[in-house]
C-alpha cells in the first residue's frame, strides 16, 4: 500500500481548505451539492461521450494504483531469469513447461510456453513485443482517460458558475443575497480546478509511470527469454540488464 499518493491528495485538499479558512471563509461555502453534481457528474459525463467501454473500465481499474501500485521488482526478474536459464541448461527448454505452469506474469508464461515449443528466438520477440505494446498502449489509454476528466473538470467548473449566477442574475430584487449567490456559484470553478489539478491530472501521470515501469519490466523478459532461446550464459542476462537500465 503508498499512502504517500493518498496523503498528497489529502494535503492539497486540506490546504485549500485552511487556506480558505484562512482568508476568512468558512468550511460550509466550500460545500455545494448541485455545483459537485455539475462539475463531476459532467465532466465524467463528457469522457463516457468519447471513451470505449472497456477503456473506461480499465482506467477504473487501474484507479486502485493510486493506493495499491503493482511492483515491478527488475533485480528480482533478473535472478529469475537466470534461475530460468539454468535450468534450460540443465533440462533443455523442455523444461520451461513446468516453470511456466505457476508463473504468474502472463508475457513470462507466454515466452516460456513458446521456448518450450521450441520457437526461434525471431518468432518469440515479435510474439512477446507484440504483446508488449499492446499492453502499453492499454495503459497510456487508461492514463489518458483520467488527463481527459482532468481537462473537462475546469470548463464545466465554469459552466456551473455560469449557470449559479444565472440564478443570482434572477433574483436582483433581493440585494442581501446578491454576494452569498455569487460566491457560492464560484464554488463550481474551483471544484472544477481543484479536482483536475489535485486528483485526476495526478492519477494520470502516477498511472503513465507505472506504466513506464511495466514497460521496462517485460522488456527485460523479453530479452532475457529471448537470451535464453539463443543457448547464451545467464551472465549475458545480466550485461543486457544494464543496457536496458541505461535506456
Amino acid at each position: 500500500m503508498d499512502i504517500l499518493a493518498l496523503a498528497g491528495i489529502v494535503l492539497g485538499v486540506a490546504a485549500i481548505v485552511f487556506g480558505n479558512m484562512l482568508e476568512g471563509g468558512t468550511l460550509g461555502a466550500l460545500i455545494n451539492g448541485p455545483a459537485a453534481i455539475i462539475v463531476f457528474g459532467g465532466s465524467f459525463a463528457a469522457v463516457l461521450v468519447q471513451t470505449s467501454t472497456a477503456v473506461f473500465k480499465d482506467a477504473l481499474v487501474r484507479f486502485v494504483w493510486l493506493v495499491f501500485p503493482p511492483r515491478f521488482d527488475l533485480d528480482e526478474l533478473l535472478d529469475t531469469l537466470c534461475q530460468w536459464a539454468q535450468a534450460a541448461r540443465k533440462e533443455g527448454l523442455i523444461g520451461l513447461e513446468n516453470i511456466a505452469s505457476v508463473e504468474r506474469s502472463l508475457m513470462a508464461r507466454k515466452g516460456l510456453n513458446l521456448l518450450a515449443d521450441g520457437q526461434s528466438p525471431e518468432v518469440l520477440r515479435n510474439a512477446l513485443e507484440l504483446d508488449m505494446y499492446k499492453e502499453e498502449d492499454r495503459g497510456l489509454q487508461a492514463a489518458h482517460t483520467f488527463e481527459s476528466v482532468g481537462g473537462y473538470a475546469p470548463t464545466i467548473g465554469i459552466l456551473g458558475a455560469v449557470l449559479g449566477l444565472m440564478q443570482v442574475l434572477g433574483t436582483l430584487e433581493d440585494p442581501e443575497n446578491i454576494g452569498p449567490g455569487i460566491a457560492t456559484a464560484f464554488v463550481a470553478t474551483v471544484y472544477g480546478v481543484g479536482s483536475a489539478n489535485l486528483i485526476f491530472l495526478p492519477i494520470a501521470q502516477r498511472i503513465k509511470h507505472f506504466v513506464r515501469q511495466q514497460f521496462l519490466y517485460n522488456e527485460l523478459i523479453i530479452e532475457g527469454l529471448v537470451a535464453i532461446a539463443e543457448g547464451e550464459h545467464p551472465n549475458s542476462i545480466r550485461f543486457r540488464y544494464e543496457a536496458l537500465k541505461h535506456k
